[in-house]
C-alpha cells in the first residue's frame, strides 16, 4: 500500500502501476492511458464505478482515489515498444480530475507521449486541460473531447456533483479551438436538457460530435424521480430529444460531423 492521505473529503492513496498503457476495446483507440483509480467527479451514473469490485475499496464512487505515481516512468518504457497508434486518455477515469491539480501525473504522461509516434485523444469534464496547450501544441494530431450531458447546472449538479459546471466546459472547448487544438463535443449520456440550447452552445467550438444513447438509467432511476423528471425515463421522449439535438448539430457542422452510437 502507498501512502494515505485524504483531500476534500476524499482518500488519496499513491500507488505504484507495473504497466500504464493498456490495449484498448474503444473504436478508434489502439491504447488507454489511466493516471488515476477513481474519479472525483463521482457522475452518478458512472459505468466505471465496476471498478470498485477489482480494488477494494469500500468508499462510495467518487470518495475515493487512487494516485499512480509511476505512471510517467512506467510509460516511458512501455513507449519504446509502442511504434504506432491512437491512446486516450482515459477510459474508466478523468485524467483531469482534481487531484491531477496536485500531482500532474497526466501532464508528465503527455510529456512522454509527446516524445513518441503516439497519437493522443482526451476526453474530460474539466477545464484543467488547458494547463497543458504547450504540450499539446507540440504534438501532432492531437485532440480533445469535453464532456457536455446537459446544458441544464442544475442536472449537472444533480448528476455529475463533484464535476466543473457547464459553462467552463464549453469555455475550455472555445479557448482550445481558438489556440489550433482540434476539438469534439462527447454527449453521452443526454441527461435532461434543452436540445436546441446545447446545440447551440456546443456547435461554434468543435469539429465533431459524439452522442452516446448508453443505457444507464437503471443507475439513476430513483434519482430521476426525486427530481421530479420521470418523463425523461420513457424511451420515446429520450428519443425525440436526442433526435431534435441531432437535427440542430447536423445543421451546424454537417451530416458527418455527428455521430449517434
Amino acid at each position: 500500500m502507498g501512502r494515505l492521505g485524504r483531500i476534500g473529503g476524499v482518500t488519496i492513496k499513491e500507488v505504484t502501476a507495473k504497466s500504464i498503457l493498456t490495449k484498448s476495446g474503444i473504436p478508434g483507440a489502439d491504447y488507454c492511458i489511466n493516471p488515476y483509480v477513481g474519479c472525483r467527479h463521482a457522475c452518478r451514473y458512472c459505468y466505471a464505478s465496476f471498478m470498485k469490485r477489482f480494488t477494494g475499496h469500500d468508499e462510495s464512487w467518487g470518495n475515493f482515489v487512487d494516485v499512480k505515481v509511476n505512471a510517467a516512468e512506467a510509460l516511458g518504457k512501455q513507449l519504446r515498444r509502442a511504434k504506432s497508434g491512437t491512446v486516450i486518455l482515459s477510459s474508466v477515469t478523468d485524467a483531469y480530475q482534481p487531484a491531477e491539480a496536485r500531482y500532474r501525473i497526466t501532464r508528465q504522461c503527455l510529456r512522454q507521449l509527446a516524445e513518441s509516434a503516439l497519437s493522443v485523444s482526451i476526453l474530460t469534464k474539466s477545464p484543467l486541460v488547458l494547463r497543458d496547450m504547450d504540450i499539446l501544441k507540440t504534438m501532432t494530431g492531437a485532440e480533445v473531447g469535453l464532456s457536455v450531458t446537459t446544458d441544464d447546472d442544475s442536472i449537472r449538479e444533480a448528476f455529475e456533483p463533484g464535476a466543473p459546471s457547464v459553462g467552463l466546459r464549453i469555455k475550455a472547448l472555445a479557448t482550445l479551438r481558438e489556440n489550433g487544438i482540434k476539438t469534439y463535443a462527447f454527449i453521452g449520456p443526454a441527461l435532461p436538457m434543452d436540445p436546441v440550447k446545447l446545440a447551440r452552445a456546443v456547435a461554434p467550438h468543435v469539429s465533431s460530435v459524439i452522442i452516446d444513447t448508453m443505457n444507464y438509467k437503471s443507475r439513476t432511476a430513483g434519482l430521476y424521480r426525486r427530481l421530479g423528471l420521470q418523463r425523461w425515463l420513457t424511451d420515446e421522449f429520450a428519443a425525440d430529444t436526442v433526435e431534435r439535438l441531432v437535427e440542430k448539430l447536423r445543421e451546424a457542422l454537417g451530416d458527418a460531423a455527428v455521430e449517434v452510437c
